[in-house]
């Protein structure tokens, strides 16, 4: 195969962005997006609630330096403060060039693009679509790359990175339709194949596929991964499935409700209520369960989240597909009765480490939206931030790469290494001895990851899912691929992302067991104070002959100095 000058990985909003970008750079490039789905079924299609910009369309105060600070202030000001100027500066000429190509943003009636609160900010800054956001704006990208002539792979897996010294040669992938193993040199390659959180299973909003393919694999070649214990825990999953209720129903002004009939948040959040920060109001909730005010069911314990008083109309118009979820997965409209909710694993902030261009430590590798760590988000994400986050640095990503492609030669893959993902693949088919099946270890993984390193931490219980992981990982060298076709063999895929999920959870469980304190989305029982003294810093853990060495990074700190989060 002829070589490429991109190969961005991840068919959602940060590699169409990337895609669309690179390509307008420079026209003559030749450029190729790898997807696992097709891209208009990537995960960005279910992010509900929308994208923050201080456009000051519905708060004429709100400004950019506004955006900023809440920002920080929501990251527990973990985040790398000229990382968040870049993010917001940006917003609104984001927001604006997604109108100019087609996004059909919801409308006031000056007809100026709508926005509504969101957790955690001053103002009401958040861009919509009703309650189909990501969906909308994934579908304009993608006509907009098929017009510019970008290549698309759709139904590949990605295997390895191809790297010599210190840099990468292209990418080795899977054809699903075939189950040959392909090369894909290349001068430069992108992950974007967003984040990790499905390992927690059934307490997840992630679709299948949200496996940490991408970060796995450049973990795998050395490529550190940041602050990974941070994973946040959204305040409204449906009680049953854990599918996403967006943070615009509450944006809309829907309540939390106990089985006391209190909106509980005033103890928690007496200033912003249902719209605090994601952490705080997530951790509310279980603490009104763990103390006996959540309703109790066969499916589990939950919050109600009542919408009930916004009326038909609104529900309808600005929250419809809420209503049909809440329909169809839990029996309930919101219209008439309040939807079953519990936390669920939603958000991953840490993943590959990026500077503000979205370069890695390897040469000629680039990572951009949910699967990388710039660090805007830091300990915790402002809701309305990540649809943000994957578009202004996926646009970035795409244009350093656009540029920076031509300083680097045409890569070569080698038959030997095609052969060795092959084989890695045989030994899957046929494993002798004892052999072990792909269900059991991933029930085990979601389970021991919910249990152990949940919303609320403690040493022993990290101690406990760090040891069942091993476990696991020990276990899967046995585990036997059934399906022994090459046509969609989905068993296959599925024990190839369990691994990648295995590698990411170990960082995950490790990194919460060395930061001893409670920072965001990270809550320690045991360390239940900030210590900016000690832990105000990320967290590293790069693999080096298959042992994860841990590191750190400082904060870059700019305007505002640390103090207490209050809301």
């Amino acid at each position: 195969m002829k070589p490429f000058d991109i190969v961005i990985v991840g068919g959602g909003g940060a590699g169409l962005y990337a895609a669309m970008e690179a390509m307008k750079t420079n026209p003559a490039l030749n450029i190729a997006v790898l997807s696992k789905v097709y891209p208009n079924r990537s995960h960005t299609s279910a992010a509900q609630g929308g994208a923050n910009a201080a456009l000051a369309n519905k708060a004429k105060d709100d400004s950019v330096e506004m955006h900023i600070f809440d920002t920080i202030k929501g990251s527990d000001y973990l985040a790398d403060q000229d990382a968040v100027d870049v993010l917001c500066s940006e917003a609104p000429k984001i927001i604006r060039e997604l109108e100019n190509i087609g996004t059909p943003w919801s409308r006031m009636e000056d007809n100026t693009i709508a926005q509504r609160p969101f957790g955690g900010a001053g103002r009401p800054r958040c861009c919509y679509c009703a309650d189909k956001t990501g969906h909308t704006i994934l579908q304009t990208l993608y006509e907009q790359c098929l017009k510019t002539g970008v290549l698309f792979f759709n139904e590949y897996f990605a295997l390895n990175l191809s790297v010599h010294g210190s840099r990468s040669r292209g990418l080795i992938a899977m054809n699903m339709k075939t189950g040959k193993v392909e090369a894909f040199p290349a001068k430069t390659v992108i992950f974007a194949t967003g984040g990790y959180a499905k390992m927690y299973w059934n307490r997840s909003s992630n679709a299948a596929g949200n496996t940490g393919d991408g970060q796995a694999i450049a973990y795998r070649a050395g490529i550190p991964m940041k602050d990974m214990e941070f994973v946040q825990f959204h305040p409204t999953g449906l009680r049953k499935s854990g599918l996403l209720v967006t943070e615009g129903a509450r944006g809309e002004g829907g309540y939390l409700i106990n089985k006391d009939g209190e909106r509980f948040m005033a103890r928690y959040a007496k200033e912003k209520m249902e719209l605090g920060p994601r952490d705080l109001v997530s951790r509310s909730i279980e603490t009104e369960i763990l103390e006996g005010r959540g309703f109790d069911s066969p499916a589990g314990k939950y919050i109600h989240l009542d919408l009930r008083h916004l009326g038909a109309d609104l529900i309808k118009s600005r929250l419809p597909q809420i209503r049909e979820m809440s329909l169809n997965f839990e029996g309930v409209d919101p219209i008439e009765e309040p939807i079953p909710i519990r936390p669920t694993a939603h958000y991953s902030m840490g993943g590959i480490d990026t500077d503000n261009f979205g370069r890695t430590v390897m040469e000629g590798v680039y990572a951009a939206g949910e699967c990388a760590c710039v660090s805007v988000h830091g300990a915790n994400r402002l809701g309305g931030n990540s649809l943000l986050d994957i578009l202004v640095f996926g646009r970035i990503a795409g244009h350093t790469a656009a540029e920076e492609a031509g300083k680097f030669e045409p890569g070569s893959i080698s038959e030997e290494e095609l052969r060795e993902s092959v084989e890695e693949i045989r030994t899957r088919m046929q494993p002798s001895g004892h052999y072990e099946r792909y269900g059991a270890l991933r029930e085990e993984l979601g389970q021991t990851l919910a249990l152990n390193v949940g919303i609320f931490r403690e040493s022993s219980l990290l101690h406990k899912g760090i040891q069942d992981i091993a476990e696991l990982k020990e276990r899967f060298k046995k585990v036997r691929v059934f399906d022994s076709s090459d046509v969609f063999n989905t068993n296959l895929q599925q024990v190839l992302e369990l691994k990648n999920m295995l590698d990411l959870a170990e960082t995950v469980a490790v990194g919460a067991l060395a930061r001893e304190e409670s920072r965001g989305s990270h809550t320690r029982i045991d360390f239940p104070v900030r210590d900016d003294e000690k832990w105000h810093k990320h967290t590293l853990a790069t693999l080096v002959d298959g042992k994860a060495i841990p590191g750190e990074k400082p904060v870059t700190m700019g305007r505002y100095e640390l103090q207490e989060r209050t809301y």
